[in-house]
């Protein structure tokens, strides 16, 4: 069978070819308009992977999780968040509230006729998966990978700080961020009112989650809080500490085992 690219114009979109291929990618025009780059492999249990901030969607092909769900038969489901990758980049930050990030991927979801899937988040990924536990029933099992339960403050320091950085050159201590964001192209805008929108979620919220969660972080992580305080927040949720530090845990190979044995036992 050939394989059609898939185009969306104008919130339309010409389908060449059944959602069963083995790859697909294009655009899904989400609820305001904004166009969201999205990659689907494979054609079995659905499973979403949500990057982190400065990252897109590219970057999980770049860690041995990707193809071990690959070689186990998983659909996964990669996408780049507005403000990322090949997705439309807004400069209002209207456009990052409102739980806008999570929004895109359940009406992403919707769009591929998921009756049910899972999902990974890594860092800000793990945020946004957050919202999806609350808000989408849809949602089978998660993994909150690098997070711990800082986020569910919604004046966290480290977030107001990163968005004051990335709206003024001058804040001193950010130079690293600065310089990745110069080297790779990013839109330091769009970070800035990602920063800005990015939505925290309460711990009674998070006590009314059924669904079975794992928490996993590096044990040289502490970037985003304790991932044991988060997981006890989560009332089907376990915690798994695994060698490395925040951007290095989702890496290793001990990462993978364990997404990898959850799934078994939670898709």
């Amino acid at each position: 069978m050939k394989i059609l690219a898939i185009f969306v114009l104008a919130g339309t979109c010409l389908l060449g070819t059944s959602f069963s291929q083995e790859k697909k990618q294009g655009y899904f025009v989400s609820f305001d308009s904004t166009r969201i780059y999205y990659e689907v492999a494979g054609k079995g249990y659905p499973v979403l992977l949500i990057h982190g901030f400065m990252n897109s969607g590219e970057d999980w092909k770049k860690i041995p999780l990707y193809n071990a769900l690959m070689e186990k038969g998983y659909m996964v489901i990669t996408v780049d968040q507005r403000g990322n990758g090949k997705s439309d980049k807004p400069h209002e930050p209207e456009a990052y509230a409102n739980d806008a990030e999570a929004k895109d991927l359940m009406g992403l979801i919707h769009f591929l006729h998921l009756k049910k899937y899972s999902f990974v988040g890594y860092s800000r990924g793990s945020i946004i998966g957050a919202r999806l536990l609350v808000l989408d029933k849809r949602v089978n099992s998660a993994v909150l990978g690098g997070m711990g339960a800082d986020f569910t403050n919604p004046l966290w320091p480290r977030r107001i700080a990163f968005y004051e950085a990335m709206m003024n050159d001058s804040i001193p201590g950010f130079d690293g961020a600065r310089k990745k964001i110069k080297d790779n192209g990013l839109d330091q805008t769009a970070l800035a009112y990602q920063q800005k929108g990015q939505p925290s979620t309460s711990a009674e919220e998070l006590s009314r989650v059924k669904q079975n969660v794992m928490v996993i972080c590096g044990d040289k992580d502490q970037d985003n809080g304790n991932g044991a305080e988060l997981a006890k927040l989560i009332p089907n949720a376990v915690f798994v500490t695994i060698p490395g530090n925040h951007g290095g845990a989702w890496h290793t190979p001990e990462f993978t085992t364990e997404v990898m044995a959850f799934f078994a036992k939670n898709k």
